[in-house]
């Protein structure tokens, strides 16, 4: 065990210098609506820095508990998702590490943990020793599976629990596989993003009961419940059971992406009828000699002449073409050309820029 716990604000840009026990502080402090909550972090990959990154956007004191050793899987690519932390190093199979660990529990609101279900526990920092030195603790799991059921102790992956949730089958081309949607879906919407919705209502009922609880957040019930509509589309007998063939899957020819003339895309998103009249209009098209687009029969055929159209212009002579009309048509950019675009740089958005906003309780922007 090593290292020591200083209380107060969240600081931004935090880190534990090699070789040292003591949480780095340093930075300007963050302010926001979660300021004054403390949240007491396992160091773990994906969706658990994710939502600690989220939380501490928002104000709380993240500590986040490295190995002793200082060792961190993937390092590099949790430098965004690593922002606003103090840290410490602990050796959590030692008892020494572990009893350190449930006294700096006992000064938080949440702890946060990625292990695998049942470690926690056999370290001796599973929710009941918490709850016995803090019962007002809230204990959030992230995990893919969920804390039980048969896979619950199997090794997985983002594209492992879309696959079992029917998600990863209805994501992709109509002649080609199934297609992994980056890790958004499953570890930062499906996984952080539950973790952190469970946190805040547990926060919230702490305040009429005065008690913690544990928050069970698996990637596999946050994906699943983000199918919600498309399972309600399938009922109704609107959603086809094959990729490129529906609505929102890239099978309608007005929700759909086309290659241009310097190889580049553009994204079409005209769904209503207006919005497609402007883009029938900025094709130069006469909607008189078009079939039904209502018809999904007459989907090829659309996806022809539009897919016709665009690729006999660049990508940002389109773009010019629709920027002042409502055909929600958009460049599809890169992420360095996303970074440059007028509108984050007039908001000031991006990933290393806190969201959502608040209008009495500006955020910060945190230094990486």
């Amino acid at each position: 065990m090593c290292g020591t716990h200083r209380s107060g604000g969240p600081t931004v840009a935090a880190r534990t210098p090699a070789g040292t026990g003591e949480p780095a502080m340093t930075g300007e402090r963050v302010t926001g609506p979660l300021d004054g909550l403390k949240v007491l972090e396992l160091a773990a990959i994906g969706p658990a820095p994710f939502a600690c990154m989220m939380l501490a956007d928002l104000g709380a004191d993240v500590l986040r508990v490295d190995r002793a050793d200082g060792r961190r899987s993937f390092e590099g690519w949790h430098r965004v998702l690593d922002r606003g932390r103090r840290t410490v190093r602990l050796d959590l199979k030692d008892p020494a590490g572990a009893a350190e660990l449930l006294r700096l529990a006992a000064e938080s609101d949440v702890l946060v943990e990625g292990f695998r279900p049942g470690v926690a526990e056999r370290l001796g920092i599973g929710p009941q020793e918490f709850r016995e030195r803090n019962p007002a603790l809230v204990y959030a799991r992230m995990t893919g599976w969920g804390q039980e059921g048969p896979l619950a102790q199997s090794p997985g992956h983002d594209i492992n629990y879309l696959a079992l949730t029917g998600a990863l089958d209805a994501i992709g081309a109509a002649d080609g596989p199934p297609v992994p949607p980056l890790n958004l879906l499953g570890d930062f919407g499906g996984g952080g993003m539950l973790l952190v919705s469970g946190v805040l209502a547990a926060l919230f009922e702490r305040q009429r009961s005065g008690l913690g609880q544990v928050v069970d957040a698996a990637i596999v019930d946050g994906a699943g419940a983000m199918l919600g509509m498309l399972t309600a589309m399938t009922d109704a007998g609107d959603w086809q059971p094959r990729r490129g063939a529906n609505l929102l899957d890239g099978g309608a020819p007005f929700y759909r992406c086309y290659v241009c003339a310097d190889g580049r895309h553009v994204a079409v998103g005209a769904l209503e009828e207006a919005f497609y009249a402007a883009l029938l209009d900025g094709l130069g098209l006469d909607p008189a000699a078009l079939p039904d687009r209502g018809e999904p029969a007459n989907w090829p055929a659309l996806r022809a002449v539009f897919a016709e159209r665009f690729a006999g212009r660049d990508r940002d002579v389109w773009a010019e073409v629709f920027a002042s009309t409502d055909a929600c048509v958009s460049p599809v950019l890169s992420l360095a050309e996303a970074a440059g675009h007028p509108h984050h740089r007039a908001r000031g958005s991006g990933p290393a820029v806190p969201a959502p906003r608040f209008s009495r309780m500006p955020v910060r922007v945190p230094v990486r």
